[in-house]
């Protein structure tokens, strides 16, 4: 697995290491799942949970699915900031997506209770995130 050094890049830029993005991708619900479509940029917005060394999001047949089917390599990111936008976080995944079909795999995933946004129980299909490349910054500006 690939995993960039954390190192302090400035006063107010900070690499994260892996261990701090995992812990970062772990306290948040909501990211971006980043897909091409017909050799187009797509950006969706997913609710997912962490499990083992994946990215999990639960959903619908369509693109997030269709990525999945062919082991794509799909981006993943969070982010948290403060409201005033001075201070905050980022975390970068790439990986590929797979789709849950193991029956062990399906049971823990299922002890996880990821609910998928929009009709309740319409989301059948189980994704996975390999996180194979995780990357982060934290930032804060200073105010003269």
């Amino acid at each position: 697995m690939l995993e960039v050094a954390p190192e302090e890049v400035g006063s107010d830029l900070e690499v994260l290491s892996r261990a701090e993005c995992l812990d970062l991708l772990g306290r948040e619900r909501v990211g971006r799942v980043g897909v091409s479509l017909g050799a187009l940029p797509v950006i969706l917005p997913v609710n997912y949970t962490l499990l083992d060394h994946s990215v999990l999001i639960r959903t619908v047949a369509g693109t997030k699915l269709a990525a999945a089917t062919t082991r794509t390599v799909v981006a993943f990111e969070v982010d948290s900031y403060k409201e005033d936008g001075l201070a905050g976080w980022s975390v970068l995944v790439v990986g590929r997506a797979s789709e849950v079909t193991g029956q062990d795999e399906l049971s823990r995933a299922r002890e996880a209770h990821l609910e998928a946004w929009g009709a309740p129980g319409a989301a059948h299909h189980l994704v996975a995130i390999e996180i194979e490349l995780v990357s982060g910054r934290r930032f804060a500006h200073r105010v003269a």
